[in-house]
């Protein structure tokens, strides 16, 4: 092959709106398909990362489905993916979700290496998940299988990432060791909400921005707007009045919830991005000093999407609730390519040595 042939081919499970496909190609790997079976993935994904998207259940397809794709394509073959991770998120709080249908996908993520057997395997979730039975069991049959694994907790602003976003990532590897990337960013270097969406054009609640629709803020009510006033970065719902307060702030269970109805702070990395960042009540989600919660667009920059990442076909006005949990649940790029810059030379390596 030639000098200018990727090395690694990978197909995207749970691809969502491409986020971990957009960092893998960041990275010199070529992303063959993504897989979802939700069809709003389908725009975002074949729009920006330019590769075939199947909309299909996971658990419908077979190892061999995924071999056809890789027909013909690089010497080295990647199968990654993010299983959606609803039942294992903290924010469940000791809540039972054994029985949810979601806990089955990491298992058909595992039976299709087990039909493939690619050569690198890479998967990221919440890191609650690193202590459930369903990962040891995953981790597990990777080592029956033959594979090196390593796993561990990153932490987004080490690799740039403007916002403050833990994930539990595995890399798995038929072809000798390969090792998690570490980031190398120090604390005094670490990418903030300022430096990633202070360039944006300045809106009031309720405003979009005629040029991009995705910039679009979310119209508040007038006790919200009258909260929004009343908080300051970083502050809580506690420096408000007793007027503004909402009856579940006075209960012995609010306390803990002090996070909500919060404004974010210019000049640190924000806190994780969730499927309703763009709504005040459910988060440190209030812009730092224009009086309205986060747009979708600076909700997906927090996330490590590029400015111009297209979520709905141009003109389109973008669903708030669709759009705000492609972005939630989308793996930050930053990763994708930081595990893809590993693959990558592990792939250099092993192709020098099987050339001597």
């Amino acid at each position: 092959m030639s000098a200018s042939e990727p090395l690694v081919s990978a197909i995207d499970l749970f691809c969502g709106a491409g986020g971990l496909s957009l960092g893998l190609k960041q990275a010199g790997v070529k992303v063959a398909a993504g897989i979802d079976l939700d069809p709003a993935c389908a725009y975002p994904f074949k729009r920006n990362i330019r590769s075939k998207f199947l909309q299909e259940d996971v658990s419908r397809i077979t190892g061999e489905h995924l071999k056809a794709i890789w027909k013909g394509e690089s010497p080295f073959r990647l199968l990654a993916g993010c299983a959606p991770c609803q039942p294992f998120s903290s924010h469940r709080r000791g809540a039972d979700t054994s029985s949810e249908q979601n806990w089955d996908l990491l298992t058909q993520f595992s039976r299709l290496v087990d039909e493939t057997l690619p050569d690198f395997v890479t998967m990221e979730n919440v890191p609650r998940l690193g202590k459930m039975e369903v990962f040891q069991k995953f981790v597990g049959n990777l080592r029956e299988q033959g594979y090196a694994v390593d796993f561990g907790s990153l932490y987004g602003p080490d690799f740039g990432l403007p916002q403050e976003r833990r994930r539990l990532v595995l890399i798995a590897s038929k072809v000798g060791v390969v090792r998690l990337p570490s980031g190398n960013t120090p604390k005094s270097k670490y990418r903030t909400v300022r430096q990633t969406i202070g360039g944006l054009p300045a809106l009031q609640h309720g405003e979009k921005d005629p040029q991009d629709l995705l910039h679009t803020a979310r119209h508040l009510t007038p006790i919200n707007l009258a909260r929004m006033r009343a908080s300051r970065p970083g502050g809580t719902w506690s420096d408000w009045p007793d007027e503004l307060l909402a009856p579940c702030h006075r209960k012995n269970s609010g306390a803990s919830f002090k996070a909500f109805y919060g404004r974010m702070v210019w000049d640190v990395p924000s806190p994780t991005i969730t499927t309703q960042s763009f709504n005040f009540g459910t988060g440190r989600f209030g812009h730092p000093e224009q009086d309205r919660s986060l747009t979708l667009r600076e909700s997906a920059m927090l996330q490590g999407f590029p400015r111009g990442y297209r979520f709905v076909p141009d003109g389109e006005q973008p669903s708030m609730q669709a759009v705000g949990r492609l972005i939630g649940n989308a793996v930050p790029p930053v990763f994708g390519r930081s595990v893809g810059n590993v693959l990558i030379e592990k792939a250099r390596t092993v192709s020098k040595e099987l050339s001597l």
